[in-house]
């Protein structure tokens, strides 16, 4: 089964007056809805726009695994267990809150920022902070998450170019960008599938090169 969510229907959020544009995928803070918590291990799919100079000022976080994908821009991370990275677009980056951290998010160049930010949730909690960015991730290099029972694949596409995605008790798959056509659904820029019991699926890109986010669930 497969569920189509529309980058237009993601509920808004950020600060306009500090440079920062959200749009939340599931329920985020105080935009609730009962029916769209989570889907399996995934909490939240965060779009982020942040100006030059804009950011998330030092804040928790704990018994979370954060993974963000620049799609433009760069953005500068700093934790309190010692880290400070800047992460460009292509890189993955992986923050386990584990028992607790502290982290700054900024946009400290002179363009403009967006980012994807995907928060799931671990199978045990507690455990030591880590931070980890693998640097142009290539499309056969699938990132995991064991302790969410969650891999992550990356796949950019050709002008109708094809790619299977994984058969799985349950996908979520983002567009970054360009368009693609999934189980005769056609997915733009920052929609998403949810998908069940996937077996046997492929996306073809459309319009153009596209790329997109698949992350393949265990439950």
């Amino acid at each position: 089964m497969i569920s189509v969510h529309r980058s237009e229907d993601r509920y808004r959020g950020g600060d306009e007056a500090a440079g920062i544009d959200t749009r939340h995928a599931l329920s985020f803070g105080p935009f609730y809805d009962p029916d769209n918590l989570r889907f399996g291990p995934i909490l939240a799919c965060n779009e982020e726009r942040l100006a030059p100079g804009a950011g998330f000022e030092e804040h928790p976080h704990s018994h979370t695994e954060i993974v963000t994908w620049v799609v433009e821009g760069e953005l500068t991370h700093r934790d309190s267990a010692g880290h400070s990275t800047v992460v460009r677009a292509g890189d993955v980056a992986h923050l386990s809150a584990a028992s607790g951290v502290r982290h700054v998010e900024r946009n400290d160049g002179t363009d403009p920022l967006t980012f994807l930010q995907m928060w799931l949730a671990p199978l045990e909690p507690g455990g030591e902070p880590s931070y980890t960015v693998v640097p142009g991730i290539a499309d056969s290099t699938p990132y995991a998450l064991p302790g969410a029972t969650a891999m992550l694949h990356v796949r950019r596409l050709t002008e109708g170019g094809r790619t299977a995605v994984p058969d799985a008790a349950r996908l979520y798959v983002h567009v970054v960008r360009g368009r693609i056509g999934l189980d005769g659904e056609e997915l733009g820029p920052g929609d998403a599938a949810r998908i069940t019991d996937a077996r046997d699926l492929s996306a073809v890109a459309v319009a153009g090169p596209a790329e997109l986010l698949v992350w393949e669930l265990a439950g």
